[in-house]
């Protein structure tokens, strides 16, 4: 094992979970200033996935956050609406309290990371007056990754 190995092992050490589900848990780190989301299964209900958000949009705002970490390789299944309110309100809202940095964990399947893509360009090419181009995003392959970036 190398030493960032080490490093990166004991930096998520360092969160505290939040919020723990059926569908998603919900960890932070304070000191860094980064929330974790981490989806449990392959297909989260958008009723479902609106809660969970709503939930760490509570948190991002009783904090000082500025990076938001989501680790979607549990899913299976790819549900535009859902990424759409994802995308256009969500982001739009944690935005304003500090929330600018997004790093993104997808599944290894190819055709997910492919219409992620697709549906990432015509959101942005929809709705232009869209805050995305003011943020910092990057698709990671693990949590340690993100965290770094």
């Amino acid at each position: 094992m190398i030493m960032t190995d080490t490093l990166n092992k004991q930096e998520l050490q360092d969160f505290k979970i939040a919020i723990d589900e059926e569908y998603a848990r919900v960890e932070t780190n304070k000191p860094k200033g980064i929330i974790l989301c981490t989806l449990l299964v392959d297909y989260v209900p958008i009723t479902d996935f609106k809660a969970i958000f709503n939930k760490i949009t509570k948190i991002v705002k009783e904090g000082n956050y500025n990076k938001f970490i989501f680790d979607k390789r549990a899913l299976r299944a790819f549900h535009q609406p859902s990424m759409e309110w994802y995308f256009l309100e969500w982001k739009k809202e944690v935005f304003f309290y500090g929330i600018k940095t997004h790093r993104k964990i997808l599944p290894k399947e190819a055709w997910f990371v492919k219409l992620v893509m697709i549906a990432k360009k015509q959101i942005t090419l929809e709705n232009p007056g869209n805050i995305i181009r003011n943020l910092d995003i990057k698709y990671c392959d693990s949590i340690e990754e993100a965290i770094a970036e």
